[in-house]
């Protein structure tokens, strides 16, 4: 079947193909093992002090919540790097293949699709903090989201289990593929899970434009009631110069912490399931594309690859400026005063969530 020789989502495959289209380049086997360097050693020291930091932090609202899993899912991220930079620089033995067949490659997928599903709800946490700024929480809504959050885990290790267990087959050469490990049912088992991985993303991206197309509505109202205001001020004295800019600034700083999480799933998760779709249809229907072209295919997934993979290092960046809990608790941790960053910062959110949505003074009081 031809459908074999795709790459697993959730069982990767980092293997030889025959030697007229050879995947062993120089950007396989040196450039990307560099760059996963790099990432595992910067990625691992950031999310060990994000996990450290977090973890001081009692989990006070649905944000922190989603935060702190997507930690764990960045750190069983970063844990997987060193085998695939084995296997991809051809220093790994047979054995350390078969484990990154197995298992290594398992849980670098499990994780990815447990970042896009908190992303996404993360989003409408976002919409709902912004649509509704002055709804609160209790103690019943945050059991359920922890709930709902282990219930995530729960389903993505039970759908990808199977194909730790199915990739059960004895490598009969050293050149083996992945899939050439997997029982026939692995082999149906791995075509469902890319299924259920497609529409996981596809559905959460879906959902990451709706939010945040309200949202954008939102700030677009929020900013032009802010701005007839100012402008009806004038009417009655003329506002200092620090007193016109303070709106526009502040509205610019709230857009920026807002979208900040849409920039990092765009740039983390997009581009490697678009070019993931020209990828799979090289592999599964060999006979429209010549070598070259399965090759260019093969290096675009790989390096679209290296965007997801590069989520672990810009998770951080979430943390730090959108959750105020997380930097308060960085600065007592590391003895700083609260002022430091200030320059990055301009301003300090009332709220956990670095999202202070503005509404006219009526509204508010």
């Amino acid at each position: 079947m031809e459908r074999n020789t795709s790459f697993s989502l959730l069982s990767g495959n980092h293997s030889h193909t025959n030697s007229n289209c050879s995947r062993d380049n120089v950007l396989k086997t040196v450039v990307f093992p560099v760059l996963y360097s790099f990432l595992f050693l910067v990625g691992l020291s950031l999310n060990s002090v994000a996990a450290w930091v977090f973890f001081r932090i009692p989990s006070k609202s649905h944000f922190i919540i989603y935060l702190k899993n997507i930690v764990v899912a960045d750190i069983i991220m970063t844990f997987t790097f060193p085998f695939k930079i084995l296997s991809d620089s051809n220093m790994a033995s047979t054995g350390l293949r078969v484990f990154v067949c197995r298992v290594s490659s398992v849980l670098f997928y499990l994780t990815m699709y447990i970042s896009i599903l908190f992303f996404g709800l993360i989003s409408i946490d976002r919409c709902r903090k912004t649509l509704k700024p002055f709804r609160g929480t209790n103690a019943a809504r945050l059991t359920r989201r922890k709930i709902l959050s282990g219930a995530i885990w729960a389903f993505l290790l039970v759908l990808c289990l199977p194909n730790v267990i199915l990739t059960s087959k004895t490598p009969t050469s050293p050149y083996f593929k992945c899939s050439d490990l997997k029982t026939q049912a692995g082999l149906y088992w791995h075509e469902v899970v890319n299924h259920v991985c497609q529409v996981i993303f596809w559905g959460n991206l879906v959902t990451v434009i709706i939010c945040y197309t309200l949202i954008t509505k939102e700030l677009y109202r929020s900013y032009s009631r802010t701005k007839s205001q100012s402008a009806g001020g004038t009417i009655c004295r003329a506002p200092s110069r620090a007193t016109t800019r303070k709106p526009g600034q502040a509205n610019r700083k709230m857009s920026a912490n807002v979208f900040l999480v849409l920039a990092v799933f765009f740039v983390s998760f997009v581009p490697f399931h678009f070019a993931r779709v020209p990828y799979t249809m090289s592999q599964t229907r060999g006979v429209l594309f010549d070598c070259k072209l399965k090759l260019f295919f093969f290096q675009l997934k790989e390096s679209t690859l290296f965007l997801s993979s590069l989520n672990s290092l810009l998770d951080p960046l979430i943390y730090f400026f959108l959750c105020k809990s997380f930097r308060t608790t960085l600065f007592k941790t590391l003895q700083l005063p609260p002022g430091t960053c200030a320059w990055l910062l301009r301003r300090e959110s009332d709220t956990d969530t670095g999202i202070t949505p503005v509404r006219d003074s009526s509204a508010s009081t």
